[in-house]
């Protein structure tokens, strides 16, 4: 077994089980390592003294594959994996994916599309009354009626698509506990309708108390206006302290949403993260050269989860929502010098962090008793004045580590919101950032430097970004160091139209900057600019948004920030032309292109630097290739393609 949870009957037998008490079925390969949703809710059912079998990537197609451990006593549990099955598949153009860092070998296809439906239809057409729980990251955000992008269509609550009986929502160690012990109690499933963080089903109106009646399914299907105020009611009742019960009526009965979980306290988080994990993979995938996903994070610490950041298109505050949690100094010590003792240890931590690196605690005293703000964030558009600014604790951790045999550098990958490091007074945390804890290149996401476009994110002014930019080489250059930043940019964002779009590729043009990797705006299920994408509507004002919908539009944006790739000369050239931004196009050092009577040379297209590639420039390109997803589950980003940049770091 080498500490693993069984995943055959042979294992079963050989712990001296007669039957699971759960069979977890999800869409992953079986990794054992806390950044990896299953594994953490498996060993804390363990932890409970629940019997827990593990179903990786079962064949959807064949009905035996899910009867590995025959009917469990209690329960299937089901997840698609660290990340939703179709962004998992496919490309913003919805084109195949031909890799998975989480299936053996990054071979792509271990999974169906909508894995949770299927798994979970797959399952009750062969155990017809054994109850189905299915959460993470996928059901989580498709808990109530969704705008789905990949066909362009308003899908159901994924409660009733995959014929599940609940939906464990959000970071689900306390859900899941209460479901296996009501159930283990002999409480019928139908029945299980009181607990945080879950969403269930029925008929009885009368049954549900001090609830917000939402929209009806019939309702959001004819009007995208009515869409719009749903997701904001729902947005608006995502803390667990003050969000209500919501009723969501389909033609015969109502899906209702409890309230949110309750957010881990420190000890529970530090007893969840030193649960006996393996650590990596399960060995039957070496044959098949082992799971890819492993290597960003074997090395890596979560030192916490939640980000109150806000960003637009972030589906963070759905899912692990805004109360910033985080383990003890102790616990995280105590997890790298483990690690240290790791026979693959090089002597590097990629990361300590969580959805973003220097967040360690809640944004304001109030929020552990009185809840985030409704309409307010914490952040945006400028710091709220009683937001606690203060790296000194993460510093403090930083300079722990950096300490430990063994140890001869911490990396920072997780991300660094630059406009809370900006809101602190003392640079301590920039300065120690950049002398011990980058290597070359920070990673920083503007996303953008029209600040009509940011607004729409709920990202910073250009101005903080650029102050942040100025500070962070001045000190540098102070510190004899040579080490530059790379930005994140997005394209075609709600909001963002050609003009928009020239601004961003004008901006790259000034710093010298190449970009080989651009984010087109993905239309994921539950945020903000996806619904700003669906119906032309910001749920939080109800204003009209601009959205470039059509692929034409949304390749034209993407190929003005590479416009120096001859391959985007046409989609420049019209774009330059339909704007009415003839002027970016000649032989003059502000040109973005050649005219067409001079394209065609070994260049094609123009640099921006008197045609001199690079030069002068503090910023640095990312990797050929390279391809980066959020991993909702943990605040962490994985590569799900092919990529020749081996320390891409992680996107906030």
């Amino acid at each position: 077994m080498n500490g693993f949870l069984p995943v055959s009957k042979k294992d079963m037998e050989e712990l001296g089980w007669d039957q699971v008490d759960f069979a977890f079925v999800t869409g992953d390969a079986y990794v054992d390592h806390s950044s990896f949703g299953p594994a953490v809710i498996s060993r804390v059912l363990e932890a409970h003294g629940f019997k827990v079998g593990m179903i990786p990537q079962p064949d959807w197609k064949d009905d035996s594959s899910i009867t590995v451990f025959g009917k469990p006593r209690l329960a299937f549990l089901v997840c698609a994996g660290n990340m939703d099955s179709m962004v998992n598949h496919y490309t913003v153009s919805k084109k195949r994916r031909h890799n998975d860092s989480y299936s053996p070998g990054g071979v792509a296809g271990k999974r169906p599309d909508h894995a949770t439906v299927v798994y979970g239809n797959l399952i009750r057409k062969t155990y017809k009354d054994v109850p189905i729980i299915v959460g993470g990251i996928e059901a989580s955000l498709r808990r109530l009626a969704h705008y789905d992008y990949w066909s362009d269509s308003m899908k159901r609550s994924i409660l009733l698509d995959s014929q599940a009986d609940l939906v464990s929502y959000g970071m689900g160690e306390h859900s899941m506990v209460e479901i296996a012990e009501a159930l283990d109690s002999g409480l019928d499933v139908k029945d299980i309708t009181f607990i945080d963080g879950t969403v269930y089903k029925t008929k009885d109106r009368e049954s549900i108390y001090d609830a917000i009646m939402l929209p009806s399914y019939e309702e959001l299907k004819e009007d995208k206006l009515e869409y719009a105020k749903s997701f904001n009611i729902q947005y608006e009742n995502t803390d667990p302290f003050t969000a209500k019960r919501m009723v969501e009526p389909y033609k015969d009965f109502y899906v209702v949403q409890n309230p949110p979980s309750k957010p881990l306290t420190q000890m529970e988080m530090d007893d969840i993260y030193e649960l006996p994990y393996v650590g990596t993979y399960h060995p039957m995938y070496e044959k098949d050269g082992g799971i890819p996903a492993i290597s960003e994070i074997k090395f890596s610490i979560t030192s916490c989860r939640g980000c109150y950041g806000g960003c637009s298109f972030c589906a963070l505050a759905f899912h692990q929502g805004r109360i910033v949690q985080a383990r003890s100094h102790e616990s995280i010590i105590r997890e790298a010098k483990q690690m240290t003792e790791n026979k693959d240890f090089k002597g590097y931590i990629h990361d300590v962090g969580g959805p973003s690196a220097e967040f360690r605690g809640p944004a304001c005293d109030k929020q552990m008793t009185k809840g985030v703000c409704k309409n307010k964030q914490c952040l945006f558009p400028k710091p709220c004045k009683n937001l606690k600014v203060d790296h000194s604790d993460y510093v403090s951790l930083l300079r722990k580590l950096r300490k430990l045999p063994k140890v001869k550098k911490v990396f920072i990958r997780s991300g660094v919101r630059f406009d809370y490091a900006m809101a602190d007074r003392d640079d301590t945390f920039i300065r120690e950032m950049c002398k011990y804890h980058v290597s070359g290149q920070l990673r920083v996401a503007p996303e953008h430097v029209s600040d009509n476009v940011l607004s729409l994110m709920g990202k910073p002014s250009n101005d903080v970004y650029n102050a942040f930019v100025k500070k962070y080489l001045k000190i540098n250059e102070k510190l004899g160091m040579k080490q530059y930043i790379v930005p994140y940019l997005m394209s075609s964002h709600p909001g963002s139209n050609l003009e928009d779009a020239i601004i961003l590729a004008e901006y790259i043009r000034d710093i010298g900057y190449m970009p080989e990797q651009v984010q087109d705006f993905y239309p994921t299920p539950s945020t903000i600019s996806t619904v700003m994408y669906y119906t032309g509507i910001d749920p939080r004002n109800m204003k009209k948004v601009y959205v470039a919908k059509s692929p034409h539009e949304k390749a034209m944006q993407r190929a003005l920030l590479q416009y120096r790739n001859p391959d985007n000369y046409d989609l420049v050239f019209e774009a330059l032309n339909k704007a009415g931004r003839q002027d970016l196009i000649g032989t003059g050092e502000k040109c973005l292109i050649y005219p067409r009577k001079q394209y065609g040379k070994k260049t094609g297209t123009k640099n921006g630097n008197n045609g001199k590639k690079g030069q002068n420039t503090k910023f640095s390109n990312t990797g050929k290739n390279s391809k980066m997803t959020k991993n909702f589950n943990t605040g962490k980003s994985v590569k799900i393609g092919n990529s020749k940049n081996k320390k891409a770091g992680k996107r906030r």
